[in-house]
């Protein structure tokens, strides 16, 4: 063993100081062993951890580095076959691995606290929220039923439910993700615990509600005083709301600080991988976005017996040294287990710029505005799609897509058994863009704005309301049958969940062979090659032809849904969510792949995305949408460095981001309470109803208008010139 001597130094809690306090929980040693057929996996080997009254401790790490075992630990909430086989879970001083199991349930019931990553899977679809939300009082307190429901309407309220006397009486499905998200909140607070446990509370949001979560954790945390475990695969979460944070590999503790110095100066080469993998760090050069760093490889399968550094067969500096020799955590307020740490410095990765503030449009001098009148500016052309302009001499491109005036509204019923129309959905209304050969247009926007439902048109698997979508100059709306079936040749959908999307019962050559016999594309010869082809493309082995979907982690499986839509040698992919899924480490190789097959092929993307620094990074435009409308549409340097929308800056100031406290964070546009419903949409500007900057003209709606970057604003905000953000790097 090799163990470091520098002195340990214990961190002050941001919550107050907690010099010459008791720990609240203590984790020593710990080890948890899981059962399965196959053997025991060893999903927690020797973890310390310690968590002060008051204090955010951020446990971050790929998929598989045992972060939200060690929450299911302290829980006691381990799956079939878990048990903690070793250590101690001190909590308030006292060890629960030594207590009674009925004062276990009532420590973990009232002075302990969990959110769930997933709350519609944590939540019971067949009770009312209320129930849900005063079970534990009614069983951990004894307290009456009438009792129960108006302590429950009260912490509903407490965490920003609107109108909890009426969302008591609803079912989960009738909630949004942001507020099934507070009601799982809602019932680990109900009994006021001391530590509360979120173990990736805010993956399937949108960045808007994720900000409004995260902010409403640390609201809470001071008000109810109570400690907080923030588990996460994204460091850009962490960043701003954790005293400090504890980065797990493999069953591990490899690195902790406080969260400020490890993210300026990470030590152990595995921080530093996951921080090199976020989008935010990638380098323009010349316009162009570096490649993101890849971590090779994947995690150790704990069932097996290790030796050495545990990342080494996956780290750039390993020597025969690191594979040989097992290394503990040093001491010191900056701890690490790394033979090859970072350099102190260059320890810092790319070198982050403040952000500049988007402002409102001033008032033109000598000009005495009326109040609620826009402030005029130059004239600007009308909306409409962006024609393709060439220089002299050279042809003009046609576009691969062009979508036009595009509408699409569903019917909305009402209950009982006759299930009349309640009205009209409007889900997509008026949608205009152009994709280019080789081009990627970014969509982007909150959950429930419509980019999804724009993909699925795009790709003919809905027909519109009105409007035009040209493929290659065909509008594929008016095609039917035999010609709707061979325009898929041209045009593909890779999906959010590819293991969702395909057939468990059917292996991967089946999978990949099924688009090829449906278009009847060659004999079975040709058919193998192209699999074989398909396979290379996309870095993957023969050997996974025989396998089955459950049997791949979720980057291998996008990869396989990524072949899937190259089978046909399409001109156009749309990928909806493809990377929300999936951890920092595994996006990067997804997105980098996409990258290198654009390049090869010449393929063109509509890239669908809620997280801004994602888009920045894969697309040349990128368009926003709010409720059903594009508010935005401009190249994709411009969009996220100067936007002109209000809506498009409270998406920039919501992306998490390993650069912490920035202006733009703390005074951006910051947009508040749920996406208005479309069955009745506001009038005029969709987004007034949310604006900080909204007047009364906002009743009447705004043109998309613009030279090159649209704006559909009455007062757009100051538009910030390239060249002043020129080596801004990515998006925060």
């Amino acid at each position: 063993m090799i163990e470091s001597t520098e002195p340990t130094v214990r961190h002050s809690s941001a919550a107050g100081d907690t010099t010459g306090a008791q720990p609240l929980l203590e984790l020593r040693d710990l080890d948890t062993d899981i059962a399965l057929r196959r053997g025991t996996v060893h999903a927690l080997d020797g973890v310390d951890l310690e968590l002060m009254p008051g204090e955010t401790l951020g446990v971050v790490g790929e998929s598989g580095s045992g972060k939200t075992m060690t929450a299911l630990s302290i829980m006691g909430l381990l799956p079939p076959g878990g048990r903690v086989s070793g250590g101690q879970i001190l909590f308030e001083g006292r060890d629960l691995r030594s207590l009674p199991a009925d004062e276990v349930r009532r420590i973990r019931g009232v002075r302990m606290g969990m959110v769930f990553q997933d709350p519609l899977t944590s939540l019971n679809p067949t009770m009312r929220i209320g129930v849900q939300v005063a079970e534990p009082l009614r069983v951990h307190e004894r307290v009456g039923k009438a009792e129960a429901r108006e302590r429950a309407i009260e912490i509903l309220r407490r965490v920003g439910m609107p109108r909890p006397d009426r969302i008591v009486d609803n079912y989960p499905h009738e909630l949004s993700g942001g507020m099934r998200q507070r009601v799982a909140i809602a019932m680990a607070l109900v009994c006021s615990p001391r530590l509360l446990i979120a173990d990736e509370p805010t993956t399937a949001l949108d960045v808007t509600t994720q900000r409004q979560i995260l902010e409403l954790i640390d609201d809470l945390r001071e008000e109810f005083r109570m400690a907080v475990i923030l588990v996460t695969h994204d460091l850009g979460v962490i960043a701003g709301r954790a005293d400090r944070v504890a980065v797990m590999y493999a069953g591990r503790v490899v690195e902790t600080a406080a969260t400020e110095k490890l993210l300026h100066s990470p030590r152990h080469r595995y921080t530093q991988a996951l921080m090199e993998a976020l989008p935010e760090s990638a380098i323009r050069d010349s316009g162009e976005h570096a490649r993101l760093y890849s971590i090779p490889g994947l995690p150790p399968d704990l069932s097996r017996p290790l030796t050495g550094c545990r990342f080494a067969p996956r780290c750039r500096y390993a020597t025969d040294e690191c594979r040989s020799t097992e290394v503990t955590l040093s001491a010191g307020e900056h701890q690490h287990a790394c033979l090859h740490p970072v350099p102190v410095a260059s320890a810092v990765p790319v070198p982050l710029p403040t952000p500049v503030r988007a402002e409102p449009v001033p008032e033109p001098a000598g000009t005495a505005a009326r109040k609620g009148e826009p402030v005029a500016g130059p004239a600007e052309p009308a909306a409409g799609p962006a024609e393709s302009v060439a220089p002299a001499g050279e042809p003009v491109t046609t576009p691969v897509l062009s979508v036009r005036a595009l509408v699409k509204d569903y019917a909305a019923h009402g209950r009982g058994l006759l299930r009349r129309t309640a009205g009209q959905v409007s889900a997509v209304a008026g949608v205009s863009f152009e994709v280019g050969p080789g081009e990627t247009f970014g969509l982007v926007g909150e959950s429930g704005c419509g980019k999804s439902t724009v993909g699925r048109l795009a790709v003919g698997l809905e027909r519109p309301t009105s409007g035009q979508i040209m493929l290659d100059g065909t509008d594929i709306a008016s095609l039917t049958g035999r010609e709707r079936r061979r325009m898929h040749r041209q045009v593909q959908l890779m999906f959010q969940d590819s293991y969702a999307a395909m057939n468990p019962r059917m292996r991967v050559d089946a999978i990949l062979a099924e688009p090829l016999e449906i278009q009847k594309v060659g004999d079975g010869a040709a058919r193998r090659a192209r699999i074989a082809t398909l396979l290379d493309q996309v870095g993957l082995s023969r050997r996974v032809l025989e396998r089955y979907p459950h049997e791949f982690s979720g980057g291998q499986l996008q990869r396989i849904g990524l072949a899937r839509s190259l089978a046909l040698q399409p001109r156009l992919i749309v990928g909806d969510e493809p990377v929300s899924a999936l951890d920092v480490s595994i996006q990067a190789q997804v997105l980098n792949l996409m990258k290198d097959l654009q390049r090869e092929l010449g393929l063109a993307y509509v890239f669908i995305s809620h997280d801004l620094s994602v888009v920045d990074y894969m697309a040349d435009r990128i368009g926003v949408m709010y409720l059903g409308k594009l508010v935005e549409v401009g190249p994709a340097r411009d969009v996220v460095r100067a936007a002109r929308h209000p809506y498009t800056q409270a998406l920039i100031d919501a992306v998490p981001s390993i650069t912490p406290n920035t202006p733009a964070v703390r005074d951006g546009v910051t947009i508040h309470g749920e996406l208005p419903s479309a069955l009745n949409p506001p009038t005029g500007c969709r987004f007034r109803t949310r604006c900080p900057l909204a007047q009364e003209i906002c009743g009447t709606e705004p043109p998309l208008a613009g030279d090159g970057h649209q704006v559909a604003c009455h007062f757009p905000l100051r538009a910030v010139s390239t060249a002043a953000t020129a080596d801004t790097g990515a998006v925060r």
